[in-house]
C-alpha cells in the first residue's frame, strides 16, 4: 500500500500518475484524469487507486516489483505535484528445520571450551543466541559467528555461571523458529573445605563419642577420606563417629575432599583432638595393716590425751583439800 500524506478532497484532482522507475526507464502504472481512471494492461486486476487521496493498492507482488515508485498529481487550480518512494521485496523462503548441536555437554571449570552449532533452513535468516532466555552478545571468552545459513557460538575457560539452557532463535520476515534447549553444566570443585568436631571442644574426657563432619562446595558432590596423624583412616564420607574415645586416639585429624570429575582435591585445615584420662589416681595406697596400725595409735592418743586431762584436774583437786 503506497499511502500520500494528502488529505481527503471533495472535488476531484484533475490527474493522477503513478510510475514505476523500472531499469528500463520510467513505466506507467495507472492513470486517472476527468474521462476515467486507465491502468496499464500488466497491473489490471492487481491495484486499487484511491482517487481521493491518491493512494495506490499493489497486490500479489514479486520480486519484479522492487525499486521506486513515483506520484503525481495536480488539483484544480493548482500545478502538477510529485513524490516517490521505494519498495523493496525479499523473496523470503520461511525457516525450517532449525538443527542444534550437541544437545548437552558436561564440562570442567577453567579446563574446557564448548562449541554450539546452529543451522536451518531458509531465506535472509537471522540467528540471535540465549542462555537462560536472556540474548547473549561477544566478549572475552564468548564469540559468536553467523551468516545466512548458521551460527556458531564459542564459550572459552567455562566458568561454574556458563550452567545453563542454551537456545538458537532463527527468524526471517517470513516466520521464526526457537531451537530445543542445549543444556550446559559445568563441574568445578572441591574447595572451601570445612571441618567440624562435635561437641566443639578440644579436650574430652575417655569414653566419650565424638562427632566429626567435613562439607565441601563441589559439583559433582566431593567424596572424602579421613586422617589421623597423617595417615589415611579406614571408610569414607563425609560424617565419622568416634564413640569411646580412647586417650590413644588423641592427635591431628583433618578430611580430605576428592572430585571423580575434576580429579581436583583438597584438604581441611587439621583439628587437634586431646583425650584425658579420668581415672582417679591416688598416691601410694596403704595397706589394710599399716591402716589398723594408724587407727590403733589414733585410740591410743586419745586414751593418752584423755588420761593426762583426768590426771591435771585430779592433782588440782588435791591441792584444793590440803588447803
Amino acid at each position: 500500500m503506497f499511502t500520500t500524506n494528502l488529505n481527503p478532497t471533495e472535488t476531484p484532482f484533475q490527474f493522477i500518475s503513478w510510475d514505476f522507475d523500472s531499469s528500463s526507464g520510467l513505466k506507467p502504472i495507472v492513470l486517472s484524469i476527468a474521462s476515467g481512471t486507465t491502468p496499464e494492461p500488466e497491473y489490471e486486476g492487481r491495484i486499487t487507486l484511491f482517487l481521493s487521496t491518491g493512494s495506490l493498492e499493489l497486490r500479489n507482488l514479486t520480486l519484479n516489483d522492487s525499486g521506486n515508485y513515483i506520484f503525481s498529481f495536480r488539483a484544480s487550480g493548482e500545478n502538477l505535484r510529485t513524490g516517490h518512494t521505494t519498495l523493496h521485496i525479499y523473496a523470503t523462503e520461511p525457516v525450517s528445520n532449525v538443527r542444534v548441536s550437541p544437545l548437552s555437554a558436561d564440562l570442567i571449570e577453567f579446563n574446557s571450551s564448548v562449541h554450539l552449532f546452529c543451522s536451518s533452513s531458509g531465506s535472509s535468516l537471522s540467528f540471535i543466541w540465549t542462555k537462560d532466555n536472556s540474548e547473549l552478545t561477544a566478549s572475552d571468552r564468548v564469540q559468536i559467528n553467523k551468516n545466512e545459513e548458521n551460527s556458531t557460538l564459542t564459550i572459552a575457560n567455562v566458568i561454574r555461571n556458563d550452567k545453563g539452557l542454551y537456545r538458537c532463535h532463527v527468524s526471517n520476515p517470513a516466520s521464526s523458529i526457537i531451537s530445543v534447549p542445549v543444556n550446559i553444566s559445568v563441574s568445578y570443585g572441591p574447595e572451601k573445605v570445612t571441618f567440624s568436631k562435635e561437641p566443639p571442644s578440644q579436650k574430652y574426657p575417655e569414653g566419650s563419642d565424638i562427632h566429626l563432619s567435613c562439607s565441601a562446595d563441589s559439583r559433582p558432590n566431593a567424596i572424602f577420606n579421613w586422617f589421623f596423624n597423617g595417615n589415611v583412616l579406614p571408610g569414607s564420607g563425609s560424617q565419622r563417629e568416634l564413640l569411646n574415645v580412647q586417650k590413644n586416639q588423641s592427635g591431628n585429624y583433618s578430611c580430605q575432599a576428592f572430585n571423580t570429575r575434576t580429579s581436583r582435591y583438597q584438604t581441611s585445615q587439621i583439628l587437634v583432638i586431646y583425650i584425658e584420662d579420668i581415672t582417679t589416681e591416688e598416691s601410694n595406697p596403704l595397706p589394710p595393716g599399716a591402716i589398723a596400725g594408724i587407727a590403733i595409735a589414733c585410740v591410743v592418743c586419745v586414751s593418752l590425751i584423755v588420761f593426762g586431762v583426768y590426771f591435771i584436774l585430779s592433782r588440782k583437786r588435791g591441792k584444793t583439800s590440803n588447803r
